[in-house]
């Protein structure tokens, strides 16, 4: 009977998870969707407090900071993409020391000390520069920039720690060896681009409005209390959660295996011959010239005969995709450190095969970043009036964070369901799939830009202010259109990526895996900063004027811009195309 109750006890914990005490998670108790909705409404809390100041933040560096259109635009840029740069960060020692629920707490608690020093400079006029007098205006330095950098990068620091472990923290939450626990997981991750999107609506309208019309202490406040907020209900939802045991550092096994082949090639004296010798003999290994084969006795025949008795009936697991992999754990290593089993080297080749997958979206996020940017300081110029009704620049963002809200859920209960029964597979889309659309789509946005820019620079120049800074007498909504077009590439795109990289991972690895998606961000808005510098750079040679430098907006060369950034999308997703009809899933609910 106790034997019994043993097993049955056994049987119903969660294997390689844990709850908030360290103590095994149970079936029944811990995960599912219940867990998984706390995740979602810190979500909202999340990305309000973040993108309540990332939206307007160009425009507070610019007219309080003052500091140039272009550097308040890379300080933008540099900002975000370090943000989600780090989220690899968070991903990582999620991974390999700490869980997805300790990283969150932490990184919470830094952004919420970095958005106290932000709103103690904005609340305070001598840690401020002072005020424009005339038409010189003395930019942000010394302590001051000092405070202002070090609370933005505190908040970078936390948001990516953040990033980098809270959709995995939810996703931990369901049962993937059920096809049940692998939809809730598709919409959990669907619903999560949703959460964020609510986050999105409150922080570039109602905390906009507040920095515009009341002070930006007000706009920072809001954005701490959020984060606080956040941290309180996360911790309420504890006793629920079932946390991932860390397995050590994935990185760890990435650079043992591609040690290991690498010395293993080069000791090698015939790599085929060894190779096929190996397909017969898995425990023969090589023998450098000069020296003898030792012979173990004893526990080391025993240790070496269960090595063989494990290696031989798993040999056929290797694959033969990036076969030169194999010999990490084919051939019998010079050294115990290099010692590499075949699981591991599978694991290897998941990731290497999608780090292409991930390239070919840093340059749609390349185009995103110019919404946070050029696109913000456009607007400005324009006619931000709808009826009686004055609109922040920064509120932009809120068409296409409408237009998420609602194809997010008529995307889960509508178009997967039907794509589902007409493909008569489980996914119904696949995330490879999914992602193109949003490629396509970020084409079709710079195109749009590229348009309106013409449209918006011909009504300046019509009216004679080319040079003036007063208001274009044409509408903000023509911008609005590019929004739209970005912010649906951002719904297919980045929730495509979170389950992808999620689902096709090695479980050790999920959350550093999961956290590419938030780096292709970051490396499209470094992309996007680095872009601007070499346009500036050649179309700023021989005496020219750059293209993207000067005092008025309305003298860039936006619209070549824009067709440049159609032209490199366009190129970009025929490079996605050739790996996307070349990649195999590996996970059952990936598959096609």
């Amino acid at each position: 009977m106790e034997v019994e109750e043993q097993e049955r006890e056994v049987s119903s914990r969660w294997e390689g998870y844990a709850d908030w005490r360290n103590r095994a998670a149970v079936k029944g108790r811990h995960g599912g969707m219940l867990a998984a909705s706390f995740v979602l409404v810190v979500e909202i809390l999340e990305n309000l407090a973040y993108l309540a100041n990332a939206s307007n933040l160009v425009l507070y560096l610019r007219e309080y900071m003052h500091f140039s259109p272009s550097k308040s635009a890379n300080d933008v840029t540099n900002f975000m993409g370090t943000a989600f740069l780090l989220a690899l960060l968070g991903g990582f020692l999620s991974d390999a020391f700490f869980s997805t629920y300790v990283i969150f707490l932490i990184s919470a608690s830094i952004e919420f000390l970095g958005l106290i020093i932000l709103t103690i400079q904005a609340r305070t006029p001598s840690l401020m520069p002072p005020s424009c007098d005339g038409p010189t205006c003395e930019a942000v330095s010394g302590s001051q920039a000092a405070m202002l950098f070090g609370g933005l990068y505190l908040v970078a620091l936390g948001v990516g720690g953040i990033k980098g472990s809270l959709p995995s923290h939810g996703a931990e939450q369901f049962d993937e060896s059920t096809p049940k626990g692998r939809k809730q997981r598709s919409t959990f991750f669907n619903y999560f681009v949703f959460c964020l999107a609510c986050g999105a609506l409150v922080a570039v309208t109602f905390v906009v409005w507040l920095e515009d019309n009341k002070g930006w202490e007000w706009g920072f406040g809001v954005s701490t209390i959020a984060i606080f907020l956040s941290i309180l209900i996360f911790l309420s939802g504890s006793s629920f959660y079932r946390n991932k045991i860390p397995l050590g550092s994935p990185l760890t096994t990435i650079l043992k295996v591609l040690l290991a082949a690498s010395v293993k090639s080069c000791t090698s004296g015939n790599s085929s011959n060894a190779v096929v010798n190996l397909a017969i003999s898995p425990s023969n290994h090589c023998v450098p010239k000069g020296k003898k084969e030792v012979v173990v006795e004893s526990e080391g025949e025993l240790e070496k005969s269960r090595h063989d008795e494990e290696v031989l009936p798993s040999q056929a697991q290797l694959t033969n995709s990036l076969r030169f992999l194999n010999r990490a754990a084919e051939e019998k290593p010079d050294h115990r450190l290099l010692n590499c089993t075949i699981q591991q080297v599978e694991d290897v080749k998941i990731v290497l095969k999608m780090l292409p997958i991930f390239a070919c979206t840093i340059m749609l996020n390349c185009c995103l970043a110019q919404l946070s940017t050029f696109s913000v300081q456009q607007a400005a110029s324009m006619n931000t009036k709808i009826v009686n009704l004055k609109i922040p620049p920064a509120s932009l963002p809120v068409f296409p964070v409408v237009f998420i809200m609602i194809l997010a859920p008529i995307y889960d209960h509508i178009i997967i369901p039907f794509a589902r029964k007409t493909t008569k597979t489980e996914t119904g889309v696949t995330h490879l799939q999914r992602i193109g659309v949003g490629l396509v789509l970020s084409i079709l946005a710079m195109a749009v830009a590229a348009l309106v820019e013409i449209k918006r620079k011909g009504v300046a120049k019509n009216a004679g202010l080319l040079d003036s800074q007063e208001t274009l007498p044409v509408t903000f909504l023509w911008i609005a259109l590019q929004y739209l077009f970005l912010g649906s590439a951002d719904l297919f795109t980045l929730a495509g990526l979170l389950e992808y990289f999620f689902t096709e991972a090695p479980s050790s690895m999920r959350s550093l895996a999961t956290s590419l998606s938030w780096a292709s961000l970051a490396m499209g808005y470094y992309l996007s900063s680095v872009i601007i510098s070499i346009v500036n750079s050649i179309t700023g040679s021989s005496g020219n004027t750059p293209w993207l430098r000067g005092k008025s907006i309305n003298r860039y060369k936006l619209d070549y811009f824009y067709w440049l950034m159609c032209v490199l999308s366009a190129a970009n997703f025929l490079h996605y195309l050739f790996w996307a009809m070349r990649y195999k899933y590996r996970s059952t609910g990936s598959r096609s």
